[in-house]
């Protein structure tokens, strides 16, 4: 299974409650288990005005439908070539 980047440019998404946080979860949930296909959330990050998503999806447009089905963009959708870690450098 192929791992994504996705960049979703939000204005103000830092500033979001964790309840506006939890219904956007919630909802996205609800679209993944209806999507489903074997596209998995795994997490994101929230900074200013973007949120960075990590999922493992078959393809990138199953990325694109659950971002339609959200109505939230999916700016930029990166396919994970390779993942380094301090470790990497050792040795």
């Amino acid at each position: 299974m192929a791992r994504y980047v996705i960049e979703r440019r939000t204005p103000g998404a830092g500033k979001l409650s964790a309840v506006e946080l939890h219904a956007i979860s919630k909802q996205s949930n609800g679209i993944i288990a209806e999507i489903g296909q074997g596209l998995t959330w795994l997490q994101s990050f929230v900074v200013d005005d973007k949120i960075y998503c990590i999922y493992e999806s078959p393809n990138a447009e199953l990325i694109h439908e659950h971002a339609r089905c959200m109505g939230i963009p999916a700016d930029s959708v990166l396919e994970v070539r390779a993942v380094i870690d301090p470790s990497t450098g050792e040795g």
